[in-house]
């Protein structure tokens, strides 16, 4: 759960050049804090929060929320016991951090990093501090994704939680369960609307041509054919991708977006559109496309340079 916000504090460092050293938000349609358990020695779980809210301020101080009672297990009678035994019917808990802009302040839209962090999490009356390498990537002008490069390592006892796990054990009837717990963190922060309005629109690099063998790419875009069609407005699985570089991405006309893609608001350039293509859901996480993306660069910038093509043909 630290990790969480841990990764708070990397997301507002990343988006924080000098000029967009702004406030930003965090979006909960896109983010995910997940933690492990294993009981018995040898079954292991995998539970989640559903509802986090945070927000990154200019100076990079990071809160984040986490609503404890929108803890899911996938099983109704072991969430009311996590929230009456474990986390003792309190409402939240709460992570807090302040990093160092300057750490991550050069990265462009499609870059990457990673950052060490410190947190701190308050959970019913008890404070854990840890350190964790974040993975941050700079989605658009407005926009950042920031996750666990690693997990991070939570004592049940160092969070004040031991008395709430022996109380699972005794009303499971279970042997043990495990005392160190793994989480992860995936966060998308977006800038605050008031400050998004009045930012720099993302480059359109349409003018120049795009690295990369056109008849090369028409093969790789049979792959995307079955979905996507280069035909204006003709959507069939996916929407159409008749002008795609240099549109904004989940506003095409007439194609029922999933929301992760209609809030993205990032513009389809070359180098996002690398990005995206590389790893479509962890670019967007939460979108619909099933595909899971083309593993080889060239693939990826021959598909662009022939996209490119088609758009200015």
């Amino acid at each position: 759960m630290k990790l969480l916000l841990k990764a708070v504090t990397i997301a507002s460092a990343i988006v924080a050049t000098p000029v967009l050293a702004e406030s930003w938000t965090l979006a909960p349609e896109g983010s995910h804090l997940a933690y492990g358990t294993i009981k018995k020695n040898t079954v292991g779980e995998v539970n989640s929060f559903t509802s986090l809210s945070g927000h990154v301020s200019p100076g990079g101080k990071a809160e984040i929320e986490i609503n404890l009672s929108s803890v899911e297990t996938n099983i109704d009678i072991r969430n009311e016991r996590m929230i009456e035994h474990v986390f003792r019917k309190v409402g939240t808990a709460s992570l807090t951090a302040e990093f160092d802009m300057d750490e991550v302040s050069t990265l462009s839209v499609g870059e990457t990093t990673t950052v060490d962090a410190e947190a701190i999490l308050s959970l019913a009356g008890s404070d854990v501090a840890f350190d964790a390498e974040m993975f941050v990537a700079r989605l658009s002008e407005t926009s950042v994704l920031v996750s666990t490069n690693d997990m991070v390592f939570i004592s049940t006892e160092d969070a004040g939680v031991n008395a709430g796990v022996d109380k699972l054990m005794e009303l499971a009837d279970l042997p043990g369960i495990t005392r160190t717990v793994p989480v992860t963190a995936r966060l998308i922060f977006n800038m605050d609307d008031k400050k998004a309005e009045a930012a720099p629109a993302a480059p359109v690099a349409v003018a120049a041509a795009v690295e990369g063998d056109v008849k090369a790419g028409k093969k790789v875009f049979r792959k995307c054919s079955a979905c996507h069609k280069l035909e204006q407005d003709r959507h069939t699985v996916g929407p159409s991708l008749h002008g795609i570089i240099g549109a904004t991405a989940g506003q095409a006309d007439g194609f029922r977006y999933s929301a992760p893609l209609q809030n993205f608001g990032v513009v389809w350039t070359p180098e996002t559109l690398t990005a995206f293509l590389s790893d479509p859901k962890g670019t967007v996480p939460g979108n619909k496309m099933q595909f899971r993306g083309l593993k080889k660069d060239e693939d990826i910038r021959n598909v662009i340079a022939y996209l490119q093509a088609e758009s200015q043909g």
